[in-house]
């Protein structure tokens, strides 16, 4: 065989490797940027959930004949705000996660709002509709907690892929581009003051 044959043997082999390789690392963050995706959605459809709950709340509420009108205008505007507010998995700028996220809080302060008020109705507090609901919300709430941080971890991988070498390089060229996570809301690394 002869020193050319050889020479294209060799090159030829290095490109297969190469390509291999790429095509590998591409797969992989395709299967990243898809897990990223799917836990998105895993969010969204738990902030849903949220969301079916709070008219059937509010209608229970509303059955206390004193209670505060503005309280339950607030928590509906809250939860009309937050169900217009959509974020494409494909499309996850840190702007619209930080506008979700903002609209989420919203509807939280109002939800949590109208929790702290009901404390001053013991027959809403006696109603057993109420306490099923309030159960649900609850445990609503810690399901948007753990899907929240499920996303966070699946960005997290996939942000580590995108961004180790030579990975990055290919992501670069590819277009996989690093992704945001949730963040705190501002100001929550402060712990609320209790005034007795």
């Amino acid at each position: 065989m002869s020193t050319k044959n050889i020479t294209l043997i060799v090159i030829a082999g290095l490109i297969l490797l190469l390509g291999g390789c790429g095509c590998n690392g591409y797969n992989g963050l395709v299967t990243q940027d898809e897990t990223v995706s799917k836990a998105w959605n895993n969010v969204q459809s738990d902030y849903q959930r949220r969301a079916d709950l709070i008219p059937n709340l509010v209608n229970t509420v509303k059955g206390e004949a004193n209670f505060e009108q503005s309280t339950l205008e607030n928590v509906v505007k809250a939860r009309a705000s937050a169900t217009q507010m959509k974020v494409d998995a494909k499309d996850l700028t840190p702007e619209k996660l930080q506008e979700f996220q903002a609209s989420q809080g919203q509807l939280s302060q109002a939800l949590g709002r109208l929790l702290m008020v009901t404390e001053n109705y013991p027959n809403l507090r006696a109603n057993e509709a109420f306490r099923g609901l309030q159960a649900q919300l609850e445990g609503t709430e810690n399901r948007i907690k753990v899907s929240r941080n499920d996303f966070n971890a699946a960005v997290a991988d996939y942000n580590i892929k995108a961004r180790s070498f030579p990975m990055n390089i290919l992501a670069g060229l590819t277009g996989f581009k690093v992704k945001e996570g949730f963040k705190a809301e501002a100001g929550s690394e402060k712990a609320p003051e209790v005034k007795f």
